[in-house]
């Protein structure tokens, strides 16, 4: 009997065989999310998610103590700097609270930069074996976060009570600006990720790339100290609006301007959008130059 490749042989009649092609090819033009793609591959998500916080957090004393610890202790010595030292007004807010409620959102925001922006380099034994969705590293890190996040925000409820405040209605918006933080991370840290593969050079300009953006971001004083003429071009960090509204939806602070709320979004939208066409247009070449 003459056995033929790719044919199975049924007695006296051949049929072919019936398989599952995948096929791999490159991007189109038109650049999207592929949340389908994504969806498909929920599973290594949740996994590289759990990885991450298991490896975060292993072999130390305090564990996910640490989340609440650090910004504890940088909110008290923010809190001996500026508020006794400095004595920089806090929007009628004690200004511990005040600037805790503005540590949340910026601590996420730095460790998502941070982690995303080493996401590629540091997965690279991943990236070189099989295929998978590279969108879903840097994803990853930035999700992973927002446990750390919501651990944080439990600690804010816990002050807010001791020092009597209420949240009030204005605590509805939260996942609104919770969901700007993380957009604002996935698009930077998809321009960071993507930089990092190509030029070594971001992972040592990180650190002192967050120092600059944390005092360019109303964490430690109010956005009315800055003059209003120039609260428009502030607006361009994204930060900016967002700790603000955290701030607004937390502790019933007053918001500077809703515009500037609006162009903090556009940049955000526009950060997302370059940062995704970039990081496609890059992503064939992950496995080559990683």
């Amino acid at each position: 009997m003459e056995r033929h490749v790719g044919q199975r042989i049924n007695f006296d009649r051949t049929e072919p065989i019936q398989q599952d092609t995948i096929i791999i090819q490159a991007s189109q033009r038109r650049i999207t999310l592929r949340l389908k793609e994504l969806w498909e591959y929920r599973e290594l998500v949740y996994f590289l998610v759990w990885r991450n916080l298991k490896v975060r957090y292993k072999q130390t004393l305090l564990g996910v103590g640490w989340v609440a610890l650090q910004p504890l202790l940088a909110m008290g010595l923010f809190s001996l700097i500026f508020g006794r030292l400095a004595n920089i007004p806090s929007d009628g807010i004690p200004y511990p609270v005040f600037v805790f409620a503005g540590l949340l959102p910026w601590q996420y925001f730095s460790y998502a930069l941070t982690e995303s922006g080493n996401s590629l380099v540091a997965n690279q034994h991943l990236i070189t074996k099989v295929y998978f969705p590279r969108l879903i590293i840097p994803l990853a890190m930035i999700l992973s976060g927002l446990i750390d996040l919501g651990i944080g925000l439990i600690v804010l409820g816990g002050i807010m009570w001791v020092v009597g405040i209420a949240p009030t209605w204005t605590l509805l918006t939260m996942p609104l600006f919770v969901g700007m933080l993380t957009v604002a991370a996935l698009a930077i840290g998809l321009w960071l990720s993507a930089l990092n593969v190509r030029y070594r050079d971001v992972r040592h300009t990180l650190p002192f790339f967050n120092q600059l953006w944390l005092f360019a971001t109303p964490v430690a004083y109010s956005t009315r100290l800055i003059p209003e003429e120039w609260r428009w071009w502030y607006a361009l960090n994204p930060l900016v609006s967002i700790v603000e509204g955290f701030r607004w939806a937390l502790l019933g602070a007053p918001i500077t301007s809703v515009p500037m709320l609006g162009i903090s979004s556009l940049v955000i939208v526009g950060l997302l959008f370059t940062g995704l066409r970039y990081f496609r247009r890059m992503e064939k070449t992950f496995a080559d130059i990683v």
